[in-house]
């Protein structure tokens, strides 16, 4: 399974942490698509702890982390 942790606004309609089955998941940006989720909506990718990219491989046993753009002041 691949776990997917969602932070602040990407989870609003989801769950907190959403597990997906690695088959049809190559990239990150797959596992965006899956889950209904524009790439231009995740400003911070994690895959496994480490700043990554859409484009980055994932695999079984992976855990992605994705941020939202967060403004303050």
């Amino acid at each position: 399974m691949i776990e997917v942790r969602l932070f602040a606004t990407l989870r609003q309609g989801r769950d907190k942490i959403v597990y997906l089955a690695p088959e049809g998941l190559a990239q990150a940006a797959d596992v965006l698509q899956s889950l209904n989720i524009p790439a231009e909506e995740v400003s911070i990718l994690l895959v496994n702890g480490f700043h990554s990219k859409p484009e980055t491989p994932v695999k079984d046993g992976d855990v992605l982390a994705l941020f939202p753009p967060v403004g303050g002041g």
